[in-house]
């Protein structure tokens, strides 16, 4: 790494004090109460004690601490990435190995880009890029279920920000993107928030924030399966009511599945807004597309600039594509490489090398996979019912044109996340400030 872009740590600089943090403190700041009032639906509908007892690993009690200067240089990283997605070459290079639908060129932009990182010995490393991130309305309620449990975490306690004034305008910026003529006199008035199943999803009681949040400002919002959904050529209707913008959770990111025709149609005749939609995800989320952003002699050839070049060298880890040509080759170097695939979502059919077995990886050499080079994530300790437990942590950015919104933890135990470990889940981010006194909290 770049001695430019992240110096050696020197005296007041925070990043040993965030580790020694996140190895020494294993204070509590989660209150149970706040945390409930949070989910707590406003027209009392919602059981958010069931929620949490059906869920009890959804969120971790516990904070995670971050030094300001790891949050500056993951914004920056997403800020470069960005600037090159909006190059006519890297679009025309993701693009053409994208399936058909993504084709189609929308003006909306997508809402909640997941941008997810390890805390690697050389800073933030960014393992991959998520095109409908969950969590982030869940995440906002987290916050504000925070308290001080000692005078030291008390200082970077995170102030209270307008976070889901932000999620509604971004919801609104889509309207107006993709509708500027009509959105210049009439407001956004009706979403649907689509997923397969949605009272079945393990983030159903996100959904029915989502829908809270949205009719609490006037905006009508309901919580729909792909089924319920028709379209007559003119319009996108559920439940007989005709739809201004689909809320996208859906993990068939090209649309392709049968219960998901209507929806593609009413996309594909920009009948509704869709977001994020499959180009978002052929633009940003495909694993391939790792392999343009780490390709440094392309990026040259396209005009990106070299500090930015060699910040995107520096963050990304090493990532090709695995093919029946190559596929022995990686085989014998398993230990090094995360395997995952292209369109993958939430650690599914993902594997790391050292515990792959020669049938998995039979399935793996057919194609349909990239190999990450193995960056292991920074760990978080924690005292569970009296025993000190190292939990592993990745970081996600939600991110809406480039921009941050939040960022928060996932803690976890196994080889990847997963919501069933006990002290684990969702966890607050505490910014340690880039001048300090020291790691210890007492």
């Amino acid at each position: 790494m770049s001695g430019q872009l992240l110096p050696d740590p020197l005296p007041g600089d925070c990043r040993a004090a965030a580790e020694a943090l996140n190895r020494g403190c294993a204070c509590i700041s989660v209150d149970p109460e706040s945390l409930q009032r949070e989910l707590a639906a406003g027209d009392g509908s919602a059981a958010n004690g069931e929620w949490l007892a059906s869920r009890p690993h959804l969120f971790s009690d516990s904070m995670v601490f971050v030094s300001e200067l790891h949050l500056a240089r993951m914004a920056r990283t997403i800020a470069a990435i960005e600037r090159v997605v909006a190059q006519p070459a890297y679009r025309e290079r993701v693009l053409a190995y994208a399936p058909a639908v993504a084709q189609h060129s929308p003006a909306a932009a997508g809402v909640f880009l997941g941008y997810d990182f390890h805390l690697g010995p050389d800073g933030p490393q960014l393992i991959e890029i998520n095109s409908n991130a969950g969590g982030a309305l869940l995440n906002s309620r987290l916050l504000r279920a925070q308290r001080a449990c000692c005078a030291p975490v008390a200082t970077m306690m995170p102030p209270p920000l307008p976070v889901e004034e932000r999620f509604l305008d971004m919801f609104r910026d889509e309207w107006r993107l993709a509708r500027p003529a009509v959105a210049a006199a009439l407001p956004l008035a009706r979403v649907v928030i689509v997923d397969e199943a949605p009272a079945e999803q393990y983030l159903a009681p996100e959904f029915e924030l989502f829908r809270q949040l949205f009719t609490a400002h006037g905006i009508d919002a309901q919580v729909a399966d792909p089924a319920e959904l028709s379209f007559d050529g003119d319009a996108l209707r559920c439940r007989g009511e005709v739809v201004d913008l689909v809320y996208n959770r859906l993990t068939d990111f090209s649309l392709a599945e049968p219960q998901n025709q209507a929806l593609r149609r009413a996309y594909l005749a920009d009948a509704v807004v869709l977001t994020p939609h499959p180009q978002t995800h052929a633009l940003f989320a495909d694993k391939r597309n790792l392999l343009a952003l780490g390709d440094q002699h392309w990026l040259r050839q396209i005009g990106i600039a070299d500090d930015e070049r060699e910040l995107l060298a520096s963050s990304i880890p090493r990532t090709e594509e695995v093919t029946p040509h190559n596929a022995e080759a990686f085989w014998r170097s398993r230990r090094q490489w995360f395997f995952k695939p292209v369109a993958g979502f939430g650690s599914r059919a993902a594997y790391r090398g050292d515990k792959l077995t020669r049938r998995v990886f039979a399935d793996i050499a057919r194609g349909g996979y990239v190999a990450q080079a193995v960056v292991s994530p920074s760990e978080r300790r924690l005292l569970i019912d009296g025993v000190e437990r190292d939990f592993k942590l990745d970081l996600r950015n939600y991110v809406y044109r480039g921009a941050v919104q939040l960022v928060s933890a996932r803690l976890y135990r196994g080889q990847t996340t997963n919501f069933r470990t006990p002290g684990g889940g969702f966890a607050a981010v505490f910014a340690v400030p880039g001048q300090c006194g020291g790691g210890s909290c007492r």
